[in-house]
C-alpha cells in the first residue's frame, strides 16, 4: 500500500510536468525502464536523492516535497518488512501482515541495548508501530526544517530582492543550500542603489565585452557553473536605444556593439524602452548541472526618466536581427514580471556542462516605468542546489520607458545627432 501511494504521487508530478519518461530519465542519469518501475510502483528507490531530483525537475512545491519524502520512508520501510527472513517464511503477503492473529499483541519481543542490558519487553506489533511512527515523525520534521532553510524551490519574499544589492564578484552572487549558519552575511554595497540624480555611476570594468559570473565559495562549496553576463547586447543596432541626460551636442556618435558598455558608462546612459541581455551559462566540471529556472527580482520602480532618447546604429543600415536559440521576454511594467519563453522556444529546465554551455537571451521591455531589477538563476547538481543572483557588477539592471521623450538619431555620413524623422543637414 505504501509503495503504491508513493508511486501515485510520483506519477502525478511526472504527468503535471509535461516531460516524457525519456527526457526525465536522461536528466536523472537513469534508464527509462527504471523510471517506469518507480512510477508504476514495481520498485522503490533505495536512496532518496534521485527521488528529490525528480520532484524538483517536476517543479514540486515544498509541501509536495515533504509528502513525497514521507511516502518514500514508508515505502522503503515496507520493502524491509518483505525482505526479512523469518517473517517472509511465515507469511509473505499483505494478508499475513494485516492478520491480527499472525503475531498478536500478546507476542513479546526482548531487545538488547548496545551496552548489553536487555530492553523492556514490548508487544511485537505495537512496538513496531510505535517505532515506525517515531521514525516517520523525525524524518518529516527534518525535511520540513530543510525545506524552510533552503526555500524549497518556492517563492521568497522581498529579502531576496534586497540581497542582490550585496556586491558580488562578477555580478553573480551565490546563495547556497546548506544551513543558514554556514552562509556569510551579505553587506549592502553603496553602489547598488541608483544615485539621487538617476544617473548610474560608471564602473571601471564597464568597457569589457562580457563579465564572467564568479564561482564564489558558497556554503556547499564552489558552484559547479559560471554565468557570463552581457548587459548591453543588441538584438539589432536600430532596435537599441538609450536615455541620456545630455543635449545632443554633448553626446558622442553611436558606438559599435562591443564598445557599448564603455559608451554607456561614459554618458550615464540607461537602456530605453527595452534591454537585451545575453547570459552564457557553463558548467565548470564534468558533472551535469541542471539550470532549474530564472526569476525576476524587482528592486525599485519609478516614473520614466525625463531624458532624451538616442537610437544606436544608422537609419537604413544594418537594421535586422536573427532569433537566438534560447529567447525569453520580461514585461517589466507588469506587477510581477516573469521570464517567459518566446513563442516556439523551450522553457526551463535546461542542462549545462563544461563542454555543453547554453546561451540565454533576455528581452526586457518597459514603457510606463523606470525599473531597477535583477535576475535569480537556480541550479541543481546531484544532491546540491543553489541560487546565483545576477546583476550589473553589483548594481541592479536598469531599464526605463521612453514614451513622449525627445528622440534623436545619427544619420549615416552625418556629423551630429538630429531629431528623429527630420532631414539630414546639408
Amino acid at each position: 500500500m505504501a509503495a503504491a501511494e508513493f508511486a501515485e504521487l510520483l506519477r502525478e508530478l511526472k504527468d503535471r510536468s509535461g516531460l516524457s519518461y525519456g527526457t526525465l530519465a536522461k536528466r536523472l542519469h537513469m534508464s527509462t525502464s527504471t523510471l517506469h518501475r518507480y512510477c508504476n510502483g514495481d520498485a522503490v528507490p533505495t536512496d532518496y536523492a534521485p527521488v528529490e531530483r525528480l520532484a524538483r525537475l517536476c517543479k514540486a512545491s515544498p509541501e509536495e516535497l515533504v509528502e513525497l519524502h514521507r511516502r518514500w520512508v514508508l515505502a522503503d520501510a515496507g520493502r524491509g518488512k518483505k525482505a526479512s527472513g523469518p517473517a517472509a517464511e511465515e507469511g509473505s503477503g499483505p494478508a499475513a501482515e494485516e492478520d491480527p492473529t499472525a503475531a498478536g499483541d500478546s507476542a513479546v519481543v526482548t531487545d538488547v541495548t548496545p551496552d548489553g542490558v536487555p530492553a523492556p519487553p514490548v508487544g511485537g506489533r505495537r512496538r513496531r508501530a510505535v517505532l515506525a511512527g517515531i521514525a516517520v515523525l523525525a524524518v518529516v520534521g527534518a525535511v520540513v526544517l530543510g525545506v524552510q532553510l533552503s526555500g524549497g524551490g518556492g517563492e521568497r519574499g522581498d529579502g531576496a530582492a534586497s540581497s542582490v544589492q550585496g556586491k558580488g564578484a562578477g555580478g553573480a552572487t551565490p546563495s547556497g543550500s546548506a544551513p543558514a549558519s554556514a552562509s556569510p552575511s551579505v553587506t549592502p554595497s553603496a553602489s547598488a542603489s541608483p544615485s539621487a540624480s538617476g544617473t548610474p555611476s560608471p564602473s571601471p570594468s564597464a568597457a569589457g565585452q562580457e563579465r564572467p559570473g564568479a564561482a564564489v565559495e558558497d556554503s556547499s562549496g564552489t558552484p559547479p557553473l559560471t554565468v557570463g553576463i552581457r548587459p548591453h547586447a543588441w538584438e539589432s543596432p536600430c532596435d537599441q536605444r538609450y536615455l541620456i541626460d545630455r543635449e545632443p551636442g554633448r553626446v558622442s556618435p553611436p558606438p559599435v556593439e562591443q564598445d557599448a558598455p564603455a559608451w554607456v558608462a561614459a554618458h550615464g546612459a540607461v537602456p530605453s524602452g527595452k534591454q537585451f541581455l545575453e547570459l552564457t551559462v557553463q558548467g565548470t566540471g564534468e558533472e551535469t548541472v541542471v539550470v532549474d529556472g530564472l526569476k525576476v527580482r524587482m528592486v525599485q520602480k519609478r516614473s520614466p526618466l525625463a531624458w532624451s532618447d538616442y537610437a544606436m546604429g544608422y537609419p537604413g543600415v544594418g537594421c535586422g536581427a536573427g532569433v537566438p536559440t534560447r529567447y525569453f521576454t520580461v514585461a517589466l511594467d507588469a506587477a510581477r514580471p516573469a521570464v517567459v519563453p518566446e513563442a516556439g522556444h523551450a522553457d526551463f529546465p535546461f542542462k549545462v556542462s563544461e563542454s555543453d554551455p547554453e546561451v540565454y537571451y533576455i528581452n526586457a521591455d518597459a514603457s510606463a516605468y523606470d525599473v531597477s531589477w535583477t535576475l535569480e538563476l537556480s541550479w541543481s547538481s546531484g544532491t546540491r542546489h543553489g541560487t546565483l543572483l545576477l546583476d550589473d557588477e553589483g548594481r541592479p539592471f536598469r531599464t526605463s520607458g521612453n514614451n513622449g521623450r525627445p528622440a534623436y538619431e545619427f544619420p549615416l555620413g552625418g556629423s551630429a545627432w538630429q531629431r528623429a524623422g527630420s532631414s539630414p543637414a546639408p
